[in-house]
């Protein structure tokens, strides 16, 4: 028969004092009975201090009331209870009290009530305490690389607006609503004019410039979360905005072509204007069933091929009903 060696009392205190976990014993009438070396180093209350007190007394500040709610249950019922550190972040007052500590911060616990057998009968409470603050830490790092990642990968490096990837996804779902409940949807599509002899006049270090401060204006002109602005390539760019009437798409467009206008960035191999313009076509989606969902795109940038071959520097409207894909080119010329 194995013999089992129990440690002796004095080895026992050493290991409850020694290990990197909070432990706390109340009675029944929540009196502490044991409150460890981890315990007194985050608390600031030595064992001697708290031994003999009510739990809620034994502290320097008051435990809150979810953990002294769990005890009571704890004690009363015979039933475990997990305070998780997502809805209790630092139930007891306790603290980050190392050398390099000038004030002191709480510590995000994750605590577990067991109700234990007590040596004189009845029933006692273990409460066993972990610091989740570096994990929390760790969650929240691996948190915002997601995010980062996420945001890298559906906005566009340069002018910090969505990218086309991010428009092909929102616009499919867009238009698929649209669809459904029977709202208008409008695209239009924009393209700087003569933006090729602006890089090879000012150098493309100015064309990244103009682009950003492009971009920028463009964007200032959405009021609504579920507006969509995005570079769709080089000099162009793409908007979507839902449930706009088709009568107020006109004037939209023409506050986006104002607003590039009004950046008065200079540019002499321009032949419409003396400053940086664009040109706006648009077109827009109502009580179309049998739409296809290429035709919106499609219908938008032949308005756009309309209004640089009429001039540039202005707004084309395309009604999506009289769009013919084979009668028109679909090649915006350079």
């Amino acid at each position: 028969m194995t013999q089992v060696l129990l440690p002796s009392p004095f080895a026992l205190e050493q290991i409850l004092n020694s290990i990197s976990l909070g432990l706390i014993v109340v009675d029944c009438n929540q009196i502490v009975r044991l409150w460890n070396g981890w315990v007194e180093k985050h608390s600031g209350v030595q064992s001697t201090q708290a031994v003999g007190k009510h739990i809620s007394e034994a502290f320097e500040e008051l435990p809150s009331r979810a953990i002294l709610s769990a005890i009571s249950n704890t004690l009363n019922y015979g039933l475990p209870v997990v305070l998780s550190n997502a809805l209790h972040r630092s139930p007891l007052p306790l603290f980050q009290r190392g050398e390099q500590e000038t004030e002191k911060k709480r510590i995000h616990q994750s605590i577990t009530l067991t109700p234990i057998a007590s040596e004189f009968g009845g029933r006692d409470c273990l409460i066993q305490i972990s610091d989740s603050t570096t994990s929390i830490k760790r969650e929240k790092i691996l948190l915002s690389h997601s995010e980062t990642l996420k945001r890298e990968a559906t906005t566009d490096s340069l002018t910090g607006i969505y990218n086309r990837r991010f428009f092909d996804e929102h616009y499919k779902m867009a238009l698929g609503h649209a669809v459904r409940h029977n709202v208008p949807l409008s695209v239009f599509m924009v393209d700087i004019d003569y933006f090729k002899e602006y890089n090879d006049s000012y150098g493309h270090v100015a064309g990244d410039k103009a682009l950003i401060q492009v971009a920028s204006a463009l964007r200032k002109q959405l009021l609504r979360a579920t507006d969509v602005l995005a570079r769709f390539g080089g000099e162009e760019f793409i908007l979507m905005l839902p449930n706009m009437a088709p009568d107020s798409a006109m004037q939209f467009a023409e506050k986006l072509r104002v607003s590039v206008l009004d950046l008065n960035i200079p540019h002499i191999k321009s032949r419409v204007s003396e400053h940086i313009s664009i040109s706006v076509g648009f077109s827009n989606f109502y009580k179309h069933p049998d739409i296809d969902q290429h035709a919106l795109l499609k219908c938008a940038d032949a308005a756009l091929y309309e209004a640089k071959k009429y001039g540039r520097n202005q707004c084309h409207y395309l009604p999506l009903q009289h769009f013919d894909a084979h009668s028109i080119q679909q090649i915006n010329p350079s």
